[in-house]
């Protein structure tokens, strides 16, 4: 009674048997299979392996780095200032648009970046990026980051605090939910977007080298009782397929089938995948987390703004001048004190091409305002006052 419960036994079949009954090529989709997520990884198929990524860092930290530096004393813009030299000229080997742009090249791809000071008599003489991937953070007692070890070829030099309390490294991250000392890099939120825009990459290129080879299998059909396919046999079929039909130069051929065989093709034509529309939407995943408008990089398909400058302007205000502001904050609050009391580090929007008609556009309303004073305009315009200037 209890022969109903008992489970039948798995069947197995060996390659000969696959032979012997017909079938001798098969091929079938696998599981996804996503790159590596660490920092070489990233770098190598983000930033190295994808047009889309290295467009959006190359567009975001080009554009942050143009946005040249100003200094200021309390009010008072400062026209020449030793700190205003350290940023035009670094160091001996890159000015201060190369430095700065390779600062937030590293903060777009690793979601890290570090700035090292060399300092002579107490004073930052010289200013280097150092890579993120060979950095690590050393913490203190406390918890709080107390010191950097930057590894090269096996040898690792600790970058500590100094006795005056300064620490010679700048550490900015981006937001990282789930970590207190590193950043969450774009390219590892967009990494499933870049596997797919990759894939589908290597996808086209191996159509065109393998055109007329679709996925599928041959079944053999031979007469009822006949034997199935001799070792011999089935080698000169595989050797057929691969030098006939396989290649960019065979692409269209007609497969030519001997008595018995039989093509059943198994895999999706490319109108079925439509990798061309896929890849579109994964670019602009791709460019959604970096901040940059999909028109700017001329993905196909967006039509969320009304035009490129528009697009742009949006492009400026909110991705690369809130980086800009961050960035020269974070400069305020590292450098200055070194240099003397009640510096601060900002940065000249006037000098950005993109804003010339928003600004235009606020200095229409402000010279039209008469209810304002001259300081009145040029503080909302963001300029120092004037002597004299505040009466109607």
């Amino acid at each position: 009674m209890f022969e109903f419960f008992r489970k039948p036994v798995p069947e197995t079949k060996s390659v000969a048997e696959f032979k012997s009954g017909g079938l001798f090529a098969l091929s079938l989709a696998g599981g996804a299979r996503w790159s590596a997520r660490d920092a070489a990884g990233l770098a190598r198929s983000g930033v190295m392996g994808n047009a889309i990524a290295y467009a959006c860092i190359r567009k975001i930290a080009g554009s942050a780095a143009s946005v040249p530096w100003l200094l200021y004393e309390g009010a008072a813009e400062l026209e020449d200032h030793p700190l205003l030299a350290l940023l035009a000229r670094p160091n001996g080997h890159e000015d201060g648009a190369a430095l700065f742009e390779r600062w937030y090249a590293f903060l777009q791809t690793s979601g890290n970046s570090y700035l090292e000071a060399v300092s002579l008599d107490g004073t930052p003489r010289e200013l280097y990026v150092l890579r993120p991937d060979r950095m690590t953070v050393v913490t203190g007692a406390r918890g709080w980051p107390a010191a950097y070890d930057y590894r090269v070829d096996g040898h690792v030099t600790r970058i500590a605090r100094e006795a005056s309390g300064f620490l010679p490294v700048l550490h900015a991250t981006l937001f990282h939910p789930l970590d207190d000392y590193y950043g969450l890099s774009p390219l590892q939120v967009a990494g499933a977007a870049i596997d797919v825009h990759n894939q589908g990459a290597a996808w086209t290129k191996g159509l065109l080298d393998n055109a007329a080879r679709p996925s599928g299998a041959l079944i053999y059909k031979g007469p009822d009782g006949a034997p199935g396919l001799s070792d011999e046999q089935f080698t000169r079929l595989k050797r057929e397929l691969e030098d006939a039909y396989q290649g960019a130069s065979n692409a269209g051929r007609p497969m030519v089938l001997e008595g018995g065989l039989d093509w059943k093709a198994m895999g999706y034509t490319p109108s079925d995948m439509d990798f061309s529309e896929t890849r579109s939407v994964a670019a602009r995943e791709i460019a959604l987390a970096f901040g940059v408008p999909p028109m700017l990089l001329g993905i196909p398909g967006d039509n969320t703004y009304a035009n490129y400058a528009e697009a742009n302007l949006n492009f400026w205000r909110q991705t690369v001048l809130p980086l800009v502001a961050r960035t020269a904050s974070a400069l305020t609050r590292w450098l200055c004190p070194r240099f003397g009391a009640g510096l601060r580090i900002g940065y000249d929007a006037d000098a950005v091409d993109a804003l010339a008609d928003a600004r235009r556009t606020l200095w229409e309303k402000l010279d039209g305002a008469s209810f304002l004073t001259v300081n009145e305009k040029r503080a909302a315009a963001g300029y120092s006052p004037l002597a004299g200037g505040d009466t109607l």
